[in-house]
This record gives C-alpha cells, structure tokens and sequence, in this order.
C-alpha cells in the first residue's frame, strides 16, 4: 500500500478550508491546514508535500508572496502548487515568473472535481517519485551487501562499463549504415534489442545514483 501524502491547504478562512477538507476527503490522504502564508512556508520545513492548495488573496503575505518564497527554497522549489484565485484575478498575472515551477490554478467558484482531480494527479506523481527512492535505496543497499564494496565505487564503475558499451554499440551501428550491402536482418534486431536492454540499465544504475 502506497504511504500516504501531504497536501497543504492554505487559505485564512476556516470555512474555506473545511470547503477543501470535504473535497479531498475521498483521496484519503493527509491534508494540512494552514491559514497564512506564514503558516504555511513553517508546514514546508516539518514536512514533504505532494501539492499545495494556496489562495492568492490573503492578508499580510499574499498568495503570490508565499510562492516566492517556497520557490526560492532549495527543498520545496518543486512542490506543485495551484493557486485558487478570485475571478477579478488576471491568469497571466498567475503564471508571471512561475511558468517553469509547476504552478496551476483554479478561479473560484471551482468545479470541486476537477479540483480533486488535479490534486489526485499530483499525489500520484509524488508517490511514483518515493516508490522509485525507495526502491533504489533497497537495491545499493543489496548490492552493498552481495559485493561488500561501497555502492558510489559500483555505480561508478558500472557506468564506466556502460559508456564502453556504448561506445562498442555506436561502432556496430556505423558499420551497419556504411555496409555495402543489406545487413542481416536478424543482426539489426540484436543491435535494437541491446540499445533497449542498455536503457533499461541506464535508468536503474541512474536512479542508484539519485538515491538519497
């Protein structure tokens, strides 16, 4: 069973939270609350969050001010976040400066399913994400114990070996461009069939190396 996520809801009116609350409630994940921006840049450093549900107008730091912040923090820069926004709001005015963070929004009055269906995505992704972690933290830890040699040096190394055969692989496919004539159909399949197999290896030796 997937571990549950946090999603942050920051908005200064109860009512408006509770509103949320009851939106989100059938995705059966963590939701926290926060009532200023404030509150909600302390939430970021206790804890990691799938989204953020932030209202743009809020007294003291707005919306806005409050995404600054959690985009120039080297921990929650990639936090998605979508921006409920009043209906007075110009969209461009949204996305100015965040078009590349991952921002999104909604303009109230919302369609609550498609809110929730946007917040559902995210979750997912973000549960994708630690799935991959996990799994890569369980691998070195494995291959730690098979080798007995630190996993950095077999990384490394794996990936040394990998650029040869790359480099081998490269060779192959040259000479089967410049051949005189037709190459062995069954020879242009192993190639395709290895260049496949290096990229699945790619991926995992990757994420060996992502792992916290």
């Amino acid at each position: 069973m997937a571990q549950k996520a946090n999603i942050l809801l920051v908005d200064d009116r109860d009512e408006n939270l509770t509103a949320l609350e009851a939106i989100l409630a059938s995705l059966d994940q963590n939701l926290v609350r926060a009532s200023s921006g404030e509150g909600a840049l302390k939430a970021l450093l206790e804890d990691d969050f799938a989204v953020i549900l932030l209202d743009v107008m809020m007294p003291g730091m707005d919306g806005f001010e409050t995404a600054t912040h959690i985009k120039q923090r080297e921990k929650t820069r990639d936090v998605p976040i979508i921006f409920l926004t009043g209906a007075g709001i110009d969209r461009h005015q949204v996305f100015r400066g965040y078009a590349a963070r991952s921002i999104d929004y909604l303009t109230k009055p919302f369609d609550p399913w498609v809110l929730r269906s946007k917040v559902e995505v995210f979750v997912e992704l973000f549960q994708a994400k630690q799935r991959l972690r996990d799994q890569a933290r369980l691998l070195r830890r494995q291959l730690g114990e098979e080798t007995g040699a630190e996993t950095e040096s077999l990384t490394g190394r794996l990936s040394h070996r990998m650029a040869e055969v790359n480099t081998n692989l490269e060779q192959l496919r040259e000479l089967i461009v410049t051949a005189e004539r037709d190459p062995d159909p069954r020879t242009v399949e192993a190639v395709r069939a290895l260049d496949r197999s290096m990229g699945r290896l790619s991926t995992m030796v990757e994420s060996l190396h992502g792992a916290e």
